[in-house]
């Protein structure tokens, strides 16, 4: 039986899109036995792919060395007699681990002087393999294979059940008979990489207020980081916004997510986990761009602008003017969501 470990990206949205490849894995061997080596805010998502056997805490943030600690994680996981590592990051640190684990096939793109570390070692092709979902996949077939196209990749599909949203829903205080019967919509307000990639709290207010009008619930879905920003949101949406952002995990995020008839999102990485919980989406995109890590799911609609500086790619606008979110308008999101389909 072959055993494979993936050690696996520090975002959140690549941690969902890294789904495909192990879709991929499983497709190709049923009965392999697959393990990721994550970083511990990403372990309750794999606890949601049923691809993955374990997942095993990587204690090791970004910039962290601490070569002796790697060394004895790596010895402890030859335990494991792995017979195939994939290595997701490009860092050389990332294949440091697997190489002292004595797996004996290690697969990653090049990268940061890991000739050695990785005896399966790709160059990557950034035309032929645009996006990152691609690029994924790809480390998941023999070297030399070509992806086909069009790209019939299996889509991340996180677990979430009925009775663990009732659950959440109790605990939460949110099933209550007053808006039990309203179309519940998720805004998605923060975006962890910066602001350039947060639609203003303004246009989340105003889109909540036009939402309200239709006998809509709007809850606010976010980490404890993004609380400030969701209860300025509340605070103008004038009663229409529950914030919630704080009051759940990552997991648990999830299962809100999958409760809501629709998620407005900025590019995030619970953008990623709306569409892989089968929810309508609506991305928001400013300064990055729908071309590298799209919402994986047929039922996402992207809206941006596409104004000359746009997308930068960066943290702040470097023009301090925000315009390709700034003027994405909060009548025009409105005008994108299907009302027929959300209050059935």
């Amino acid at each position: 039986m072959t055993s494979i470990l993936v050690v696996g990206p520090s975002w959140v949205g690549d941690t969902v899109i890294s789904q495909s490849l192990l879709k991929l894995l499983r497709q190709q061997n049923p009965a392999a036995q697959i393990d990721c080596l994550a970083p511990p805010w990403t372990l309750p998502l794999l606890a949601r792919m049923p691809e993955v056997r374990h997942g095993i805490s990587n204690p090791f943030g970004h910039g962290a060395f601490r070569l002796g600690e790697r060394r004895a994680l790596g010895k402890t996981l030859r335990e494991r007699n792995y017979d195939h590592a994939l290595v997701l990051p490009n860092s050389w640190k990332s294949a440091l681990i697997p190489w002292f684990a004595g797996i004996p096939l290690r697969t990653g793109f090049r990268g940061e002087a890991r000739w050695g570390l990785l005896n399966d070692l790709r160059r990557l092709d950034p035309v032929a393999l645009p996006q990152m979902v691609q690029r994924f996949a790809a480390l998941a077939l023999p070297a030399g294979t070509t992806l086909p196209s069009p790209l019939p990749l299996p889509l991340p599909a996180l677990q979430s059940t009925a009775a663990q949203q009732q659950q959440l829903l109790a605990r939460l205080g949110l099933n209550t008979d007053k808006n039990k019967d309203k179309p519940v919509i998720a805004f998605c307000p923060g975006a962890e990489y910066g602001p350039a990639k947060r639609w203003p709290e303004a246009h989340f207010a105003a889109l909540a207020r036009m939402l309200a009008a239709r006998g809509c619930v709007v809850w606010l879905v976010g980490s404890p980081k993004d609380h400030a920003v969701a209860e300025t949101i509340a605070q103008g949406s004038a009663g229409a916004c529950v914030n919630l952002c704080g009051k759940t995990d990552i997991a648990e995020a999830t299962d809100l997510l999958a409760a809501a008839r629709l998620v407005v999102t900025n590019d995030s990485g619970l953008m990623h986990i709306a569409a892989a919980v089968g929810r309508p989406v609506i991305a928001l995109y400013g300064s990055s761009s729908p071309q590298f890590t799209p919402p994986l799911s047929p039922d996402a609609r992207i809206l941006k602008l596409d104004i000359e500086c746009s997308p930068c790619f960066k943290r702040e606008c470097p023009l301090g003017h925000f315009k390709c979110l700034n003027d994405l308008s909060p009548e025009r999101v409105f005008a994108a969501i299907d009302f027929a389909r959300i209050c059935t």
